[in-house]
């Protein structure tokens, strides 16, 4: 039994729907967050600064005893998840867009994937890709206009569908099969998204993300290395920014405190 804590990152706030996830499958884990608000978004930065980051954020965590780490996003991840798990001894677990899943429950409709530009540019990504079948009705749609909108703390309806209208704007009538949340922030959008589709798209779209598969894997990862809380206890949750905590904080409790994962 290991009771230290989970160190879990992200760019910004998307990173805390992985962690609301985490700590409902794994209740005895204790987890620390860290958010770095201060350089959100990565999704726009070149690869050789969002593996800065992404260190600077790992090593962040380790210094404060993290007994593994979780990259809660998908852009550090196709980065930097290769080069972390080098340096550092400890377990690392790494995130992925679920577009497999979408093709294996796919009928032969157009997929939407929604990313941040560098996600879906990455090589990490276009090897998925290139490993699944009909990768062919895969649409990539950059959206870091939503990444944006959520790290914005204005998480009102008029808000979200000035951003959706920009992104999604260019499938209006068309059949759109599922969409998958392909960064750690839409998940925090999904009611708003799911009504935009509602009312522009045809059909219903089926809705997926990698977070549930994400903590799943971090609990057999630590259930192999054993590094398992003690059975029973209630962990405790710390959450971190690089950014102005006054202002940044409170909207991370919001977050946790409103989103529901299932």
């Amino acid at each position: 039994m290991d009771n230290r804590a989970v160190g879990i990152f992200d760019s910004g706030m998307g990173g805390l729907s992985v962690l609301k996830t985490a700590q409902l499958l794994l209740p005895a884990e204790s987890f620390l967050f860290y958010g770095d608000n201060k350089n959100a978004p990565y999704g726009t930065r070149s690869p050789e600064e969002i593996t800065r980051l992404s260190f600077d954020c790992a090593h962040e965590l380790v210094k404060l005893g993290a007994k593994a780490l979780v990259i809660a996003c998908n852009t550090a991840t196709s980065a930097a998840v290769n080069d972390i798990r080098t340096e550092l001894k400890l377990p690392v677990v790494s995130m992925e867009p679920a577009i497999k899943p979408a093709i294996e429950h796919s009928k032969g409709g157009r997929i939407l994937m929604m990313a941040t530009p560098r996600t879906c540019v990455q090589s990490r990504y276009l090897r998925l890709l290139d490993r699944l079948d009909q990768a062919h009705q895969v649409v990539n749609v950059p959206a870091i206009e939503l990444v944006e909108a959520v790290e914005s703390g204005d998480w009102s309806r008029q808000a979200f569908d000035r951003v959706l209208q920009k992104v999604l704007g260019p499938f209006e009538g068309q059949a759109i099969e599922s969409i998958v949340l392909g960064c750690t922030h839409f998940p925090f959008a999904r009611e708003h998204i799911v009504r935009y589709a509602r009312a522009h798209f045809q059909g219903e779209p089926a809705f997926y993300d990698g977070n549930l598969g994400t903590a799943r894997q971090l609990g057999r990862v630590l259930k192999e290395q054993g590094l398992e809380a003690e059975p029973g206890r209630a962990g405790v949750t710390r959450l971190l920014t690089s950014g102005d905590s006054a202002r940044i904080l409170p909207l991370f409790n919001r977050l946790l405190a409103q989103y529901d994962p299932f």
